[in-house]
C-alpha cells in the first residue's frame, strides 16, 4: 500500500465477518481520507490508518486506469468535510473509486444488481407502445418480439435483486437477533429499520415483476394473434414489406 492508493478493509457486523467493503484513500503516512460514520453524520474526514481499519486487515482495490498518486490525493483532500452520503448513489466505495479513476462507480452495488447499467424494466411498454402505431404486421411482430426479449431479461434483473433483498431481510433479522441477545438495543432497533428498509424495496421489487409479467402475458397474446394474420394474409403482409 502506498499513498494513493485506493484501500479497503471488510467490516464485521455484531460478529458476522466480511459483511460489507469499506473504501478509502491512503495517504501514505499513516492516515486515510474516507466516509467516516463515527459521527451523528457520516463525513469525509482524514482519520488514522488503525481507526480506519478497526484491527482488521486492510486490502488494495487495483483499478486499470487510474490517476497518478498526487492526483488522486488531490482529488480526496478536495471532498473532506463532505457530508453527502447516499448508500446507492455516493457511498464509500463511490468516493475512493471516483479520486482513483475519475468514476463515481461501486462494484459491490453492481454485483448486488444495484448499480447504473442495467437494463431498464420498462423499456418493452416503450417497444409495446411503437408497436400499437405500426400498420405493418410483420414489423409489428419484430418489435413485439423484441419487447418480449427485453421484458425477459428485466425480468432476471429484477428477481435477482429481489432475492438479494430477501437475503437482507434474513441478514438484519440475524444481526438484531444478535443486537439483543448482547443487550444493545439501540442496535437491533437499527437493525430492524435496515430490515425493513430492505422488505420495502422487496415488496417494489414484487409489484414491478407482477406488472412485467402481465406486459408479458399481453406481449405474447398479441404476437400469436398478428402471426396467425400473418399466415391468413400472406400477400397483404408481402405487400407492405415493399
Amino acid at each position: 500500500m502506498a499513498r494513493g492508493d485506493q484501500i479497503y478493509v471488510m467490516r464485521p457486523l455484531m460478529n458476522m465477518d466480511g459483511v460489507y467493503e469499506h473504501h478509502g484513500i491512503d495517504c501514505g503516512d499513516g492516515t486515510v481520507i474516507h466516509y467516516y460514520k463515527g459521527g451523528e453524520v457520516p463525513t469525509i474526514t482524514r482519520t488514522s490508518f488503525e481507526m480506519f481499519a478497526r484491527g482488521n486487515p486492510v486490502f488494495t482495490k487495483s483499478q486499470p486506469v487510474a490517476y497518478l498518486p498526487e492526483i488522486v490525493m488531490q482529488r480526496a483532500e478536495s471532498r473532506i468535510g463532505e457530508q453527502q452520503y447516499q448508500l446507492l448513489t455516493n457511498n464509500c466505495e463511490h468516493f475512493a473509486t471516483w479520486c482513483k479513476t475519475g468514476q463515481s462507480e461501486s462494484q459491490q452495488l453492481l454485483e448486488y444488481g444495484l448499480g447504473f447499467g442495467s437494463i431498464n424494466p420498462f423499456e418493452s411498454r416503450q417497444l409495446l407502445d411503437r408497436s400499437a402505431q405500426s400498420g405493418n404486421p410483420v414489423e409489428t411482430v419484430a418489435l413485439l418480439t423484441q419487447a418480449l426479449n427485453q421484458s425477459a431479461m428485466a425480468r432476471k434483473q429484477l428477481q435477482d435483486q429481489a432475492n438479494r433483498m430477501q437475503s437482507e431481510m434474513s441478514t438484519w433479522h440475524r444481526v438484531a437477533q444478535a443486537a439483543l441477545n448482547k443487550g444493545r438495543e439501540d442496535l437491533a432497533r437499527s437493525a430492524l429499520e435496515r430490515k425493513v428498509q430492505a422488505k420495502q424495496k422487496w415488496q417494489k421489487l414484487q409489484d414491478q415483476i407482477q406488472n412485467l409479467d402481465a406486459m408479458q402475458e399481453t406481449l405474447v397474446r398479441n404476437t400469436q394473434t398478428l402471426q396467425q394474420q400473418i399466415k391468413i394474409e400472406p400477400g397483404y403482409a408481402r405487400g407492405n414489406l415493399r
